[in-house]
């Protein structure tokens, strides 16, 4: 009965011992942080940098679900025992070689039962575990409330072609504020964006990694920002987030056209040509037939600067399409012609420094 005892109150000195999301978020900078949720559920989003130490794997947990729905909790508890018994020695194992100094944060779906047991289980095997108030569900919103936050915020635009990102990437390299959220997309936000990129990450995970970046970043700064739309492939940008970037200030570099498809052209000359042709195919209504034929025939002669020709008068006219759509007060254009990357880093440096900007 006294051990009885001794395992009910650590159980319940677990359940007050909670964070908030900021608090954990804070917290998981320097400890191992422990998603208990089924794979399933983890592979749908989880918070960046977490282990998925799951109770149940995603057959267990529908059958305790449904249990739980067709009979009762008690049921639904009793199997959940039955399940997790013959794992808890190496949810112990696997918890402190995560920990070197024995702390750990934990989470489930609402901060419930089952990172409650969690917690207690690794209580009682030495560890210091916190359990984040909420779960899941609340660092969820918490991330969404986070992109009503006022950022400030500076576009880069122009047409396709005109190196913004990798002109974004250099000013990150040289200190500036950058949310590159091509790279945290894996797309290049076109329809040819998915080439020599990895797979896309699900919704929720992109906006974690949005948030996470956000969160480094001084807020009283500038953060640079492409003009984007708001899919990028089959990511979304948040929409809070969106219509701020929408009503932010923007650059708009002017690259001659012979220069756009000059770095088009260099961007893709290693590409299998039949990894051109999908997006081809795919752009082919607004192209128009005959530019489409045109353009799968240079294709196949390996004529990619008569390629790129034919593409970016697609993507001009839907750029400009697009500025009159969201029209923004404070544009600057910076006219580039002939000047070096270097020269433009400088330019935009000074141009985010105008306060009328």
């Amino acid at each position: 009965m006294l051990r009885a005892r001794n395992h009910y109150f650590y159980f319940c000195v677990i359940i007050f011992m909670k964070v908030s999301p900021e608090e954990f978020l804070r917290l998981s900078q320097t400890t191992p942080v422990v998603d208990v949720r089924s794979p399933e559920e983890f592979s749908r989003g989880n918070i960046p940098g977490s282990v998925n130490l799951p109770l149940f794997d995603n057959v267990e947990r529908h059958e305790i679900g449904l249990l739980y729905k067709q009979k009762s909790k008690e049921d639904a508890v009793e199997r959940g025992l039955e399940v997790v018994a013959p794992k808890l020695a190496d949810f112990v194992r696997k918890a402190k070689s995560l920990s070197a100094d024995k702390h750990i944060l934990v989470y489930c779906w609402r901060g419930g039962m089952r990172s409650q047991s969690f917690a207690w289980l690794m209580n009682t095997a030495g560890l210091k575990p916190l359990v984040l108030e909420g779960g899941y569900k609340k660092f969820r919103n918490y991330v969404l409330n986070f992109f009503s936050t006022p950022f400030n915020l500076l576009r880069l635009g122009g047409e396709t072609g005109s190196g913004k990102t990798a002109l974004l990437r250099k000013l990150a390299e040289k200190g500036e504020q950058v949310l590159d959220l091509e790279k945290l997309a894996n797309h290049k936000g076109s329809a040819f964006g998915s080439i020599h990129e990895s797979p896309q990450l699900p919704q929720q995970q992109f906006e974690h990694l949005v948030f996470k970046k956000i969160n480094t970043f001084n807020s009283s700064g500038v953060i640079w920002v492409e003009d984007e739309a708001m899919a990028i492939g089959w990511n979304k940008i948040p929409i809070q987030l969106w219509k701020q970037m929408k009503a932010a200030p923007l650059i708009k570099l002017n690259i001659p056209f012979e220069r756009r498809v000059c770095r088009l052209v260099a961007d893709y000359s290693t590409t299998d040509t039949a990894l051109l042709r999908a997006p081809l195919i795919k752009i082919g209504k607004k192209l128009g037939g005959q530019n489409l034929k045109a353009a799968l025939e240079y294709l196949e002669q390996g004529r990619l600067k008569e390629v790129a020709e034919i593409a970016l008068t697609y993507y001009d006219e839907a750029y400009r399409h697009d500025i009159k759509k969201h029209e923004t007060k404070n544009i600057v254009t910076l006219d580039c012609g002939e000047l070096s990357e270097d020269n433009i880093l400088t330019e935009l440096i000074k141009k985010s420094q105008n306060q009328n900007v």
